[in-house]
């Protein structure tokens, strides 16, 4: 019992120290993480040692998880947090690399040539990516339209108030060249060789995310349609 009171001693400290500091609060909360974990497994020791193997599991897997221990954890719990690999879905034109992450449905991307070479969409401002758009639409079209979906998500009202909904109602043009199959495991987000199930499986997730409601793109769906298009048809081949 003297080391749980010592576990909950520590704590209620920190539980207080978080609560009161404002300095470095993300190195906090890693120290909480810890000594949360610890203190889960020492539970978890004790109630192992009285027979109670049930929650001596339970706990010393949530413990395990605190501590970021991969190969522990309690089944459903945390896991959706987790980055899985390929978990980012690209598409890029000659201007614009698009990243779409699949487990928070956010949309960023990179500059990839032209004035602003280098720099991340998150860090430019609205006139910056109208007057990206611009570089976009007078040589690289596919890029323009990925532009268009970012900032459709980003400044809704981008368009003055009256293009959105039109937008939304016009089918997508086509991209202007085929893609290859790497390029078709980037914009699915998985591994190359990746199974049938696997493709569909990535494809449904990313349409999803991919909604009118969520903020989504008809011409990103449409490259996502053809890249399940792709890996499927490798498959026929």
């Amino acid at each position: 019992m003297m080391v749980l009171y010592g576990i909950a001693a520590v704590a209620l400290l920190l539980w207080i120290l978080n609560s009161f500091t404002q300095a470095n609060t993300a190195a906090l909360a890693k120290v909480l993480k810890i000594v949360g974990g610890i203190a889960a497994l020492g539970l978890a020791a004790l109630f192992g040692l009285r027979g109670r193997l049930e929650l001596a599991f339970l706990i010393g897997g949530f413990g395990a998880w605190l501590l970021g221990w991969s190969g522990f954890g309690i089944p459903g719990f945390g896991r959706g947090s987790q980055k899985s690999a390929g978990s980012v879905s690209r598409v890029r034109s000659a201007l614009i690399e698009m990243e779409l992450d699949h487990d928070t449905g956010d949309m960023d991307g990179s500059v990839l040539a032209g004035a602003f070479s280098g720099r991340r969409l998150s860090a430019l401002g609205e006139a910056e990516l109208q007057a990206l758009l611009a570089e976009c639409q007078a040589g690289d079209p596919d890029g323009g339209r990925l532009l268009e979906a970012y900032l459709d998500r980003r400044f809704p009202q981008w368009r003055g108030g009256a293009g959105t909904e039109e937008q939304a109602e016009t089918p997508p043009r086509p991209s202007s060249g085929a893609m290859s199959q790497e390029e078709a495991y980037q914009v699915l987000g998985i591994e190359p060789g990746a199974d049938p199930d696997a493709i569909r499986q990535a494809h449904r997730d990313l349409m999803k995310k991919l909604h009118p409601d969520q903020g989504g793109s008809t011409y990103l769906a449409s490259r996502v349609n053809q890249a399940k298009e792709v890996l499927l048809d490798r498959g026929k081949s």
